[in-house]
C-alpha cells in the first residue's frame, strides 16, 4: 500500500498540470461567451475554434516556465496565489502574438483579455482554496477534540499563529487551543488569531482559567509562543508563579533553529521551558564578519579545550574556519570527546589534540613552538571553590602559575593575542580559586602594559555559566530527580549567571576587540551579566518548573555559606568603576597595575612554596599578602611600566 500511495503521489504534478490545462480551455470558451452573450456566440464560433488550442498551449507553457507545480494544493498560500497571477499574464502575453499570427486576431474582441484573466485566476485558484479548506476540515476533525489536550497560548503574535495553523492542519497533533493570553501591554481582549479568541493579558490568567473552567474548556497546559531570544526573564518568572496554584505544566515553541529536529516526524514538538527561560537575557547582536575576519585561516590554540567554556570556545572558533586549531586540555577523555566531536563537525579542518597541563612550563613552551598560534584562548583552569579551598597548592599551580606559563610561552611562540578567561570572583576575592585568578589577571595585565614583542594580553571577566560543570543548575536538577531536597547555601546568596553560548560570543568579540589594538593596555574587560539572581529563587522557580510546589513537594534545605563564600558576586572593584565600551554587552575596567618585575617575582615565590606542600603556612602567608594588595618589594623599578598607566601603579 505504501508503495501504491508514493507512486500515484508521483503523478500528482501531473493531474495538477492536466487540471490546469482543461481549466485555460474552459476558461477561453467562458471569457468568450461572457463577452459576447448567448445570442452571439455562433458568430465567433471560428476564432473560438482557432484561438482555443492555441490559449492553451500558451497556458501549458506558462505554467510549466513558471513551476506552478513545485508546490503543493494542500499548502496553498498567498505565494501560490502571486505565482498564479503571473502564469495568468504570461499565458496571455503568450497568446496574442500565436494568435495575431494566426489570424491577425480577426472577429477577436480585445476586451476579452481582462475576462479571461479574472476568470482563469478564479478557476486555478479556487479548486485549490477548495483542496486545502477541505484537507483542514478533514484534519480539524480527525482526532476526536474530546480527546485532545486544551492548552492556553501566551504570546499574541507570530508564533501563535504558526501553531494554531499547524494544529488545524494535522489530525495527528495531540492538542486544541483554547484561548490566547498577550503577553504585552496591548488591548487585544476579544480579538481573534484564526478563530482563536485573545482572552485578556497574561495578568489576568487566575480569571480566565476560571471562565475556561465553568465553560468546559480548562487549559491543562500553557505554551509560550516567543522565540526564546524575545522572552523576557521577569515575565517568565511571573508567568511560573502564576501558573504554580494551578499545578500547570508549560512548554515554549521550538527556535527557528530547532525546527527541522522538532517536526522530525510530522509532529511539532514543544520544548520545557528551561531555566535559561527565566534569565530571559536580552539577546546581543554580533559582529560575526570581525570574528570571521579574526580567526579565518589564523592558527588558534584553546587551553582547558574538553572544559565548559574551553568546549564551547572550541566549536565557536571552529565554526569560523581557522587554518589550524590546536586542543589543549589536561583530561585524556574530555580531550578525546571534544576532538571527536569537532573532527566529525569539520572534517576539513586542520586539528590538533594535545595531552598538556597548563603547570607544566617545558611541556607548554615547546608545544608552542611546535604550534606557533597567532591566538590563544586560555581557558584551562581549577574553578570548584570548596575544592580550590582545601587544596591551595594546585590551585595556586594551575590557575597563577599555569597562566604565567601560557603568557610566557604565547609570546614567546610570537602569538598576536592570548585571551585569558577570568571570572568574577575575582573581584575582592574571598576564596583561593579568586585570588589565584585575580593574580593571573595582575600578570596578564603587567605583560600587556610592558608592551615586549607584538603579543596583546587580553582578559575577559565574568559571573557564572548555567550548566556548567560544578554550578548550580546540575546539582538542582540531580536533587529535584532524588526528590529533594535541594540545598543552598544562604537565602541571601545570589549570582550572576549568563549561558555558555552567549559568554563565549562575547568572549570571541572582546578579542576581536583588543587584538584590534582598541583601547587602552592592561585593561580587564568584563562581561555585562544583567542582574544578579538569588539562588534560592532560582531553586523555587526550578521546582516549579518540575510542576512541583516548593516547601512542600520539594524541601529547600540551607546549609550555610561554604568557606571562602560570599553573599554576593561583584565584576569591578567599588574605586573602579565600569566604563561602557564600543561593543553591546562589553564593560571595561582598569584595576590597579603591578609592575612585570613585582609580580613575577611574586610568582616565583609563590610557584616555590605551592611545589613544597599543599597548605604550607609559607604558601598561606603569600596569598593573604596578595589578598591584602601587599605584594613583595619590586626587583626593578617600576618604571618600566609604560605611558600613562603609570597613575595606575599599585603602591608596594
Amino acid at each position: 500500500m505504501p508503495r501504491l500511495i508514493a507512486r500515484f503521489d508521483r503523478f500528482l504534478p501531473w493531474l495538477a498540470f492536466l487540471h490546469d490545462t482543461l481549466m485555460a480551455g474552459l476558461a477561453f470558451v467562458l471569457a468568450m461567451y461572457l463577452r459576447v452573450g448567448g445570442d452571439e456566440f455562433h458568430i465567433y464560433r471560428a476564432p473560438v475554434q482557432a484561438g482555443l488550442p492555441i490559449f492553451m498551449a500558451s497556458a501549458a507553457i506558462s505554467f510549466r516556465l513558471l513551476g506552478l507545480y513545485r508546490g503543493l494544493w494542500r499548502y496553498a498560500s498567498g505565494r501560490d496565489l502571486l505565482s498564479i497571477l503571473k502564469a495568468v499574464l504570461l499565458a496571455l502575453l503568450i497568446f496574442m502574438p500565436l494568435m495575431f499570427l494566426k489570424n491577425r486576431l480577426e472577429l477577436f474582441p480585445r476586451q476579452v483579455l481582462p475576462i479571461l484573466g479574472l476568470v482563469l485566476m478564479v478557476f486555478l485558484a479556487g479548486p485549490r482554496l477548495l483542496y486545502r479548506m477541505a484537507k483542514d476540515h478533514i484534519a480539524g476533525v480527525g482526532a476526536e477534540q474530546s480527546l485532545r489536550i486544551p492548552v492556553l497560548l501566551i504570546g499574541a503574535g507570530d508564533g501563535a499563529e504558526l501553531f494554531i495553523r499547524a494544529m488545524a492542519g494535522n489530525a495527528a497533533h495531540p492538542y486544541r487551543v483554547v484561548g490566547v493570553l498577550d503577553d504585552l501591554k496591548r488591548n487585544l481582549a476579544g480579538r481573534q488569531i484564526r478563530d482563536v479568541k485573545i482572552l485578556g493579558h497574561v495578568d489576568d490568567l487566575p480569571s480566565v482559567i476560571e471562565r475556561l473552567t465553568k465553560q468546559g474548556d480548562r487549559p491543562q497546559r500553557l505554551i509560550v509562543t516567543r522565540q526564546s531570544a524575545e522572552l523576557d526573564g521577569a515575565a517568565m518568572r511571573r508567568l511560573v508563579d502564576l501558573a504554580q496554584p494551578f499545578g500547570f505544566a508549560i512548554a515554549r515553541l521550538p527556535a527557528l533553529t530547532e525546527f527541522r529536529d522538532a517536526v522530525a516526524d510530522g509532529r511539532l514538538k514543544l520544548q520545557p521551558v528551561a531555566v535559561v527561560d527565566l534569565l530571559g537575557r536580552p539577546q546581543v547582536i554580533h559582529d560575526v564578519e570581525a570574528l570571521r575576519t579574526m580567526i579565518a585561516g589564523r592558527k588558534v590554540l584553546v587551553t582547558g579545550a574538553g572544559g565548559t567554556i574551553g568546549g564551547e570556545l572550541t566549536r565557536q572558533v571552529a565554526a569560523l574556519a581557522p587554518g589550524r586549531l590546536a586542543l589543549v586540555e589536561h583530561g585524556e577523555f574530555a580531550l578525546y570527546n571534544i576532538g571527536q566531536e569537532i573532527g566529525s563537525l569539520y572534517p576539513n579542518l586542520e586539528l590538533a589534540t594535545h595531552l598538556g597541563d597548563v603547570r607544566d612550563r617545558t611541556r607548554i613552551v615547546t608545544l608552542f613552538q611546535n604550534e606557533k598560534p597567532e591566538i590563544v584562548f586560555h581557558a584551562a583552569a581549577l574553578k570548584h571553590l570548596p575544592l580550590a579551598e582545601i587544596n591551595p597548592s594546585e590551585c595556586v599551580l594551575t590557575n597563577a602559575i599555569g597562566t604565567r606559563n601560557v603568557a610566557d610561552a604565547a609570546r614567546a611562540a610570537g602569538a598576536n593575542a592570548m585571551v585569558m578567561i577570568s571570572t568574577d570572583k575575582a573581584v575582592h576575592p574571598s576564596s583561593i580559586m579568586g585570588l589565584t585568578k585575580r593574580i593571573a589577571e595582575t600578570y596578564c595585565q603587567a605583560v600587556d602594559v610592558e608592551g615586549e614583542g607584538e603579543t596583546r594580553f587580553v582578559t575577559v571577566r565574568f559571573g557564572n555559566v548555567l550548566g556548567s560543570t560544578g554550578s548550580v543548575v546540575p546539582l538542582f536538577e540531580r536533587q529535584l530527580a532524588a526528590g529533594g531536597p535541594l540545598t543552598v547555601t544562604d537565602p541571601n546568596v545570589e549570582r550572576y549567571f549568563m549561558t555558555c553560548g552567549e559568554a563565549v560570543q562575547l568572549v570571541l568579540q572582546t578579542a576581536a576587540h583588543g587584538i584590534a589594538g582598541l583601547g587602552e593596555r592592561g585593561r580587564i574587560f568584563v562581561l555585562d551579566m544583567g542582574e544578579p539572581v538569588k539562588i534560592v529563587d532560582l531553586a523555587r522557580q526550578m521546582i516549579r518548573l518540575a510542576g512541583l510546589e516548593p516547601d512542600r513537594d520539594v524541601e529547600i534545605k540551607f546549609t550555610g555559606l561554604r568557606p571562602g563564600e560570599k553573599l554576593t558576586e561583584r565584576l569591578s572593584d567599588e574605586d573602579e568603576p565600569l566604563q561602557p565600551t564600543a561593543l553591546p554587552g562589553i564593560l571595561t575596567t582598569s584595576p590597579q597595575i603591578v609592575s612585570r618585575a613585582v609580580i613575577d617575582a611574586f610568582l616565583d615565590r609563590l610557584a616555590e612554596t605551592a611545589k613544597s606542600g599543599n597548605g604550607s603556612p609559607e604558601l598561606m602567608a603569600l596569598l593573604d599578602q596578595a589578598r591584602r594588595h601587599a605584594l613583595p618589594e619590586p626587583v626593578q623599578s617600576p618604571e618600566l611600566v609604560q605611558g600613562d598607566v603609570r597613575k595606575r601603579l599599585r603602591p608596594v
